[in-house]
């Protein structure tokens, strides 16, 4: 569960069933518009290589436990009312928080009081990059966990596997370069391969 201050600026076996595929949660969706909103989402996050599909909550602990907190990775939902998970390696060990979705947005688990001020976005790789982008402003968030308050940390994503040559270059251009306004110069298959990957994490 996350909340939000207004003032505060078993490794082989987890390997080798998060490369075996997506699984699969039976879910009902309201409208059309969420059914896409979570097949781009899901599109997205297997280009991302830190989605580990369908690891638990204990493999996702093992295989963070030997790095840094800050270190995160995204998996799917163990609890099928969910759809993903953020796993995150804090000072206190790895915390699951459920990535929660409405009819046209996700955002992270929060308790009832905080749920008008959540940030929302049409996908999970853009919460992801807000969280981070908001830990590099000094804009403090925190994990309430049994009465605990953990500051909520991504530094790091923890990846499945080496990114390909063309994805690096992707997450470059989108880091580093502003080519919005130069686009339309581009060849389609360019333009449409930087479009459906628009984050640089």
């Amino acid at each position: 569960m996350v909340t939000y201050s207004k003032t505060d600026s078993a490794v082989g076996n987890c390997l080798s069933g998060a490369k075996m595929g997506i699984g699969y949660h039976y879910k009902t969706f309201v409208s059309e518009e969420q059914f896409v909103m979570v097949m781009k989402t899901l599109q997205r996050l297997r280009e991302c290589d830190f989605f580990w599909n369908t690891i638990t909550g204990k493999q996702a602990s093992v295989l963070l436990s030997s790095h840094l907190p800050g270190t995160f990775l995204i998996r799917e939902s163990s609890d099928n009312q969910h759809l993903f998970t953020l796993s995150i390696k804090t000072e206190m060990g790895t915390k699951n928080l459920r990535i929660q979705c409405d009819e046209n947005s996700f955002f992270l688990q929060t308790d009832p009081k905080n749920m008008d001020i959540a940030p929302r976005f049409e996908c999970v790789l853009k919460l992801i990059n807000y969280y981070i982008c908001q830990r590099k402003a000094n804009i403090a968030h925190y994990i309430g966990a049994g009465g605990e308050r953990i500051p909520l940390e991504l530094i790091r994503p923890l990846y499945l596997s080496m990114s390909s040559l063309q994805h690096l270059c992707r997450k470059k251009i989108n880091k580093d370069l502003d080519i919005s306004s130069q686009k339309d110069q581009l060849p389609s298959t360019v333009r449409d391969y930087l479009n459906k990957y628009d984050v640089d994490i």
